[in-house]
């Protein structure tokens, strides 16, 4: 009982690996394992005794069954079945690309993370980059919404801050699942926004096979109740202004919503604007003629230089956050109503017929989009300056215009965003704001939009020029907002050059 064996080094080695493997999978893993689903279980409970419309099965259940329901969805076995007919490949292939797309689309929802670290992340670098607002809500009209039914927060798209400033706004009353562009599928960003709930979107595919499984993954969730935000533009503005809807996802919600049996879809929208876009040159670049592609050198150097520039700032005491981000969030429009006002079924029409109706929807949402997109100090003082933009004023006069357009904007029902309180400190902070980004030209005590950064101020008064437009509203000898945007293409083409003395 006393004896020795002798093994090769190797092999006691090799059993230790095997040992502390079997410790791993049998004992720590799983205790491991018990203690994080405890966690998550705890935060569910938690969260959804205070949340407005609760977390859906559909959000709690495991990742590959949802991946498996998807591949195995009637319509898609058809549509495996047609593409490898036409494509002349075998069906094994075509269902394994199918099984590719779904798991790239299928997010994997974790309510730990969600609330206990991306909601605090989020807070944290919403509170830290801006002055953050809710300037429009109306509760009463929430809280008419069916908790049962399926919420849509439909959103204009200015900046990719937007996912972050709404997540952690709208987590009080609910979890959103958005659907994010392929340029989020960079580890290991891809895996905490599939952490999220959010889900992977090729918005360009041309696809028949990847677009029916997208197709089908919106249509199960939508049908399962899960809250979602979309954004109605599709992309982010350009130039300031709103752009014309993309019916792709809102189609895919509607095609098989039947008012009389299915539950109910309610569409919130939601207004959002900044005093500062971060990336507002960059998307601004993309617009213009004759543009040159930037490397991603580029793209690295600038943003590594404007992030060393900001702390840099915050290290001397002398950075300042960017001014407001403001949400607004407008009255509820039902599907179901919607529908048997109008006496349509979007499931019994084919796409010809359903198009036009889900078009005619969808700038329904714009509109109530157009309405309720704040109005902040800095767009205030861009549609000034530009309104100006070819002659000297003073400072008191730039002041006295934008606080007349204010006032006007307000009677027409623009929700204005500039606290009476401290409406003057907030004023000074939005001019001065533009001067520093050398917006603003100075000469003996005059001021004046800079010329050459017409496009920029263009940009961010855009986002109000709907007041002026809808409203009809008329100024005697001001060029009107969107005669400027065709100069400025011309404009952004020319060498700056030296400031004039006014005359």
């Amino acid at each position: 009982m006393d004896g020795h064996i002798a093994i090769p080094v190797w092999l006691f080695i090799l059993l230790i690996i095997v040992t502390c493997i079997a410790v791993l999978d049998r004992v720590l893993i799983p205790s491991t394992r018990w203690f994080i689903r405890r966690r998550i279980n705890r935060v569910i409970d938690e969260i959804s005794t205070r949340l407005d419309i609760e977390i859906r099965p559909f959000q709690l259940t495991k990742r590959q069954v949802l991946i498996d329901r998807l591949v195995y969805d009637p319509k898609i076995i058809e549509a495996v079945q047609a593409y490898a007919q036409e494509k002349k490949i075998p069906r094994e292939v075509a269902q394994a690309k199918v099984i590719t797309y779904a798991k790239e689309i299928v997010p994997s929802f974790n309510a730990y993370l969600y609330f206990r670290i991306g909601y605090w992340v989020a807070k944290k670098v919403a509170r830290l980059l801006y002055r953050v607002r809710v300037g429009y809500v109306d509760n009463e009209d929430l809280a008419k919404v069916d908790p049962k039914s399926t919420v849509v927060f439909v959103i204009n798209h200015r900046s990719n801050m937007d996912y972050v400033l709404v997540a952690f706004l709208a987590a009080e009353r609910t979890t959103l699942s958005y659907a994010v562009g392929e340029w989020a599928r960079i580890w290991p960003l891809q895996m905490l926004i599939k952490y999220m709930g959010a889900f992977f979107v090729r918005r360009n595919s041309g696809n028949r096979l990847y677009r029916q499984v997208l197709e089908r993954y919106i249509h199960m969730a939508t049908k399962e109740g899960v809250c979602q935000a979309v954004f109605i533009e599709g992309g982010l503005t350009r130039d300031g202004c709103l752009r014309p809807p993309k019916l792709g996802l809102l189609d895919y919600m509607l095609r098989g919503f039947e008012p009389e049996k299915d539950r109910d879809i309610v569409f919130i929208p939601v207004g959002i604007n900044y005093d500062r876009t971060i990336e507002d040159r960059s998307l601004l670049h993309e617009i213009k003629p004759s543009a040159e592609k930037r490397s991603g050198w580029f793209i690295f150097k600038t943003v590594a230089g404007f992030v060393f520039n900001n702390l840099f700032l915050m290290t001397q005491n002398k950075w300042e956050r960017f001014g407001f981000a403001c949400v607004n969030f407008g009255h509820h429009i039902s599907v179901g109503r919607y529908c048997r006002e109008n006496g349509i079924n979007f499931s019994a029409m084919d796409r010809e017929t359903r198009f036009p109706e889900i078009e005619k929807l969808s700038y329904k949402l714009l509109d109530s989009i157009s309405t309720i997109i704040p109005v902040l100090p800095v767009p205030l003082a861009a549609f000034v300056l530009m309104e100006n933009r070819d002659k000297w004023i003073t400072e008191f006069d730039l002041k006295a215009q934008i606080y007349n357009l204010m006032e006007e904007l307000k009677a027409n029902g623009a929700i204005v965003n500039v606290p009476d309180k401290s409406r003057e400190d907030t004023i000074n902070s939005a001019i001065n704001m533009l001067k520093i980004r050398r917006m603003i030209i100075r000469y003996d005590g005059l001021l004046k939009a800079d010329p050459d950064m017409l496009d920029v101020l263009s940009y961010y008064a855009n986002s109000i020029a709907q007041w002026r437009q809808a409203q009809d509203i008329k100024v005697s000898g001001v060029p009107e907002i969107m005669e400027a945007q065709e100069e400025i293409k011309d404009i952004s083409r020319v060498k700056k050059r030296s400031v004039p003395a006014p005359s």
